[in-house]
C-alpha cells in the first residue's frame, strides 16, 4: 500500500527506466488480483485514496503538481491520482522489483507517470530521481504537503484506552468485510505465494529474492503514530495532524513552513 505521497516544488524531469519483460495483459491480471486482496483487509481503501487525492488537489495550488508516490507498489494510487488530475506528473517510487515490474508493464506508457526503483533508506535517493535537492523535507515547496496513508497505531503505553479502541474498530471493520467469505478470496499471503511462483514473473521474483525483501521487516516503532509525528517535526514540518481516520487507518498530513 502506498506509504507517503508528497508534493514537491519545481519541474525537474523524472527519468523513465526501461520497460520490464512482463506482458501487459498478464500484468493487468496480477494487478487486478492485487487490488482485490488489498481491499480484503483494507475495507476503506478507496475512501482513503479519495481523501488523499482530495488533499493533493486542494493543497497543490496549481493544476499540474509534481507528486512523489513513495512506496507506490504497482501504481494503485498514482493511476487514481492521474485519473482525477490528468495534468499532474507522478514519480512512483518503490524498491520491490516485482511490484514495479507489474506497474511498468501495465501503466508505464501512462502520460505523466514514471516508475523509479529507489530504496528510501539509502541517502541521496531524491538526487537519483533527477530532483535538484536531496532529502524529503527539502524537495517540498514552501507550504507543500506530505500525506501518509497507513495503519498508524496509538502508543499503548501512553494512551491504552485509545489504543485498544482503535484496534477494536479496525478489527471489526475487517471482520465485516470477510465474515462468511474466508477461504473464498485471495489474501495478501496467498497473492505473494502465487506471484513469486508464477513463470511469467520469474525475472522480477528472482530479483526480489536476491534483495531478500520478504525477510525485511520494519521495527515496531514504525507503526506508531507518535513516532511518525516526532520524525516529521524533527524534519522541519510546521503543522502535523490527522486529516482522516477510521480506527487505526488514517491519513497523517504534514505541511512545510510557508
Amino acid at each position: 500500500m502506498p506509504r507517503y505521497v508528497s508534493e514537491p516544488g519545481g519541474t525537474e524531469p523524472v527519468p523513465r527506466r526501461d520497460a520490464p519483460a512482463v506482458d501487459r495483459d498478464q500484468a493487468a491480471r496480477w494487478i487486478s488480483r492485487w487490488e482485490a486482496q488489498q481491499e480484503w483487509f483494507l475495507p476503506d481503501r478507496e475512501e482513503r485514496f479519495t481523501v488523499l487525492i482530495d488533499a493533493v488537489e486542494a493543497g497543490a495550488g496549481r493544476p499540474d503538481p509534481l507528486v512523489l508516490d513513495l512506496g507506490c507498489g504497482p501504481g494503485s494510487l498514482a493511476v487514481r491520482l492521474l485519473d482525477r488530475i490528468p495534468a499532474a506528473r507522478v514519480a512512483a517510487i518503490d524498491t520491490d522489483p516485482l511490484l514495479l515490474a507489474l506497474g511498468r508493464a501495465a501503466h508505464g506508457d501512462r502520460p505523466g507517470l514514471r516508475f523509479a526503483d529507489q530504496d528510501l533508506r539509502v541517502p541521496g535517493w531524491a538526487g537519483r530521481l533527477g530532483l535538484s535537492r536531496a532529502a524529503l523535507a527539502t524537495v517540498l515547496r514552501p507550504g507543500g504537503l506530505l500525506l501518509d496513508g497507513d495503519h498508524l497505531l496509538e502508543d499503548e503505553a501512553a494512551v491504552p484506552g485509545l489504543a485498544r479502541l482503535g484496534d477494536a474498530v479496525s478489527e471489526r471493520a475487517v471482520r465485516r468485510q470477510v465474515d462468511g467469505q474466508e477461504g473464498t478470496r485471495e489474501d495478501w499471503k496467498t497473492w505473494w505465494e502465487a506471484a513469486t511462483a508464477a513463470p511469467e514473473l520469474a525475472g522480477p521474483a528472482a530479483e526480489r529474492a536476491r534483495r531478500r525483501l520478504s525477510e525485511d521487516h520494519h521495527g515496531s516503532e514504525s507503526v506508531l503514530l507518535n513516532q511518525h509525528v516526532a520524525a516529521l517535526r524533527a524534519a522541519g514540518f510546521a503543522e502535523i495532524g490527522t486529516l482522516w481516520q477510521y480506527g487505526e487507518n488514517r491519513i497523517l498530513c504534514a505541511i512545510m513552513p510557508g
